[in-house]
């Protein structure tokens, strides 16, 4: 098997709302499927309150272990959107108005309504590079290997999608799906975990379901190598085809 290149990521999600059922977070199942489109592997999503110690501890872990980590929330106005003092405490950098989102600030409102609560949005971690938001204008950031970006799903796929285009990417994995119908796990069990030791460098899961009132059971095959995973495709069809005469 040739090496791919791996590139890797992590989401950090961020507010007390998500954590207290409040708000039902919408932005993991998208960011995961556009990074895995863009041939980029997200392999953790974590989710911490509104606390700057939380925030900090969970970045500096993130950004150690894998190439880019993303965040969404915690980037507005008010006293608990504490993300960007928490990524320059991270960062150990200081924190100030940008004066270039000043200035996108001012595109949407007059000079005298530009208080103390919408200047907290331009404040800014130094070196950081504005992240582009083409919904409501003001932007998030991207510094070191962190991308700071809202929790707001219209705005967060804003910022996604102005930032893609940047992002180191690499192999694309290969997924294929495989029809286990009324085949109960506890049957194929042992084989697919025969398959999936012979295959170290795959993913393979076994995805229960039911439907009018049986099994609909999937199994997925996931990798960088078409042919690695075509070759454990194969055996799987094989046995489950074996199984399936039996039920």
């Amino acid at each position: 098997m040739s090496d791919p290149t791996i590139v890797t990521a992590a989401l950090l999600v961020i507010g007390d709302e998500i954590l207290s059922g409040r708000t039902k977070d919408k932005n993991i199942g998208f960011v995961a499927e556009y990074l895995t489109n863009s041939g980029i592997d997200l392999c953790e999503v974590r989710v911490v309150p509104d606390d700057i110690g939380e925030i900090v501890a969970a970045l500096n872990t993130l950004r150690a272990r894998y190439t880019y980590v993303f965040t969404t929330g915690g980037i507005g106005p008010t006293h608990d959107d504490l993300t960007a003092e928490a990524v320059a405490r991270a960062f150990g950098v200081e924190i100030a108005e940008d004066p270039r989102v000043i200035a996108l600030l001012l595109q949407w409102i007059k000079p005298e309504d530009l208080n103390v609560a919408r200047r907290r949005m331009a404040r800014i971690p130094k070196g950081a590079a504005l992240v582009e938001n083409s919904v409501s204008k003001i932007p998030g950031f991207w510094i070191g290997n962190v991308i700071v970006m809202a929790g707001i799903p219209a705005i967060m796929q804003a910022m996604l999608a102005a930032v893609g285009p940047k992002l180191k990417t690499g192999s694309r994995t290969v997924s294929q799906t495989i029809a286990a119908g009324n085949v109960p796990e506890g049957a194929y069990a042992a084989e697919l975990g025969a398959v999936a030791a012979d295959f170290p460098h795959l993913t393979i899961g076994s995805y229960p379901s039911m439907a009018n009132g049986g099994y609909n059971n999937e199994i997925v095959v996931r990798g960088k190598d078409a042919a690695e995973v075509a070759e454990a495709v194969a055996k799987i069809q094989k046995f489950l085809a074996r199984l399936q005469e039996k039920v």
